[in-house]
Parts: structure tokens; sequence; C-alpha cells
């Protein structure tokens, strides 16, 4: 919403919603046969309104964690430009991976074979009960659809301007991931704001300032970021 609200004081309109399983969330209904691509479709369904619609004279996507690449798979043939707010630049099974070996590291190897099963279009009941948040039998086929795109292989298809954002405080993307998109897109350009976090926001402390940060609606937009995408856009 901050950066709707600043984007439209710079005379650039913008467009926002939700995933599609936040209200199936929220009414306790959650479609189990979704997939990764259900969101990408949703996305390029968007695009398509307003292209259609000709009110607006260029399309940007801007794509934020999850959402960057949804927003790059979305965005070829149909964008004008493409931003990737704090996306990665591996796809997920490395991301989990690496995650997993940074905060529990005793379970590294069954990460791996999990990962592996999933790439063979299998699933399994075979795993830690301190993995099930992640592996969990209802949410392996989401999983395995989602791992099957690297974003360094899908930017490297886009032949519009992009903008690669990233924070030196993301405890969730880090900025190699954004240096990954960069190195992928070459005539991409890559931008760096000191003491951003995941969630957009300055930090100047540690990690705990950081986790809480989340849930501080109050806290202004990380300075610069706003500048950088009205530049971009413009």
């Amino acid at each position: 919403k901050k950066l709707a609200v600043g984007l439209t004081k710079q005379d650039i309109a913008t467009f926002r919603y939700d995933k599609r399983i936040v209200k199936q969330i929220r009414k306790g209904n959650v479609d189990k046969n979704m997939m990764f691509d259900d969101f990408v479709t949703d996305a390029i369904s968007v695009v398509e309104y307003f292209r259609n619609s000709d009110a607006y004279n260029k399309i940007y996507i801007i794509g934020h964690s999850q959402g960057s690449l949804v927003g790059l798979l979305a965005a070829r043939d149909r964008a004008d430009g493409f931003i990737s707010l704090a996306g990665a630049g591996q796809s997920i099974d490395m991301v989990i991976t690496e995650q997993v070996i940074k905060t529990a590291p005793m379970f590294k190897d069954d990460t791996i074979r999990i990962f592996d099963v999933l790439k063979e279009g299998k699933t399994t009941k075979d795993y830690p009960i301190a993995l099930s948040s992640i592996f969990n039998l209802d949410v392996q086929p989401f999983i395995r659809n989602w791992m099957k795109y690297n974003p360094q292989t899908e930017i490297a298809k886009l032949e519009i301007p992009i903008l690669i954002i990233n924070g030196t405080k993301d405890l969730q993307v880090s900025e190699a991931e954004a240096k990954l998109l960069h190195e992928a897109a070459k005539s991409s350009t890559l931008k760096i704001i000191e003491n951003m976090n995941h969630v957009l926001v300055t930090i100047e402390g540690d990690d705990l300032e950081n986790s809480k940060s989340y849930n501080e609606s109050g806290r202004k937009l990380a300075e610069g970021l706003l500048n950088e995408l009205t530049q971009f856009i413009k």
C-alpha cells in the first residue's frame, strides 16, 4: 500500500491484488490442488486486462519475493518493464536447502533427499516432523511445480528493461540472489539499498529488530526505494 501511495503521488497508476490463496485461507477453504502456475496465470490475466483496456501507455510489473518469479514469468512478451524486489536468483529447492543448512544443518541430508524425490515427479511421507511446514504432503505438488523454474533462466528470456532491487538487511533473500539475477540478465540495472530488509523498511539494529519490523506497519519505506522505482519507470 505504501508503495502504491508513493507511486501514485508520482503520477504512476498502480494495481495490487492478493494471491488467490489469501481469500481461501480467510475462508478456511484452501484448494489443495492449487499450483504455483496458478499464481502466474492470475498475473498474466491482470496484465492482459490492462493491456486490452488501452488506458495506459506502458505497463510495468513489480514482483516482490515469490512474486518476483511470478512477475517475470508473466512479463515476457506482455509488459514494458519488470522490477524484481527481493526476488530469489535460484530455484526454490536451492533457496530452501540453503536456509535449512543455515538454520538447521542437521536436516540438510533429509532436505536434499526429499527434493530429489520431488524432482522425480513423486511425493513422500518420509520427512522429519521438524520439516513438516515445508514438506507437508499437501504442499509437495505445489513445491514441485514451483521448483521447476530457475529464475536465472527465466529472466534471461526477457527483452524489456529490468530493475533488480535488494536490501543489505534482508533475512530471507540475500544480496547474492539479486546479483545472480543481474548476471543472468546482463542489461538489467541492479540497486542494493543499504539497511533495507525483506519488508522494504530500514533496519539499523540486529536481527531481532529486523524480525519485529514485519509486524510494525507504522515504519516508513526504506530511503531511496520509491525514488529508484520512479526513476526507472519514468
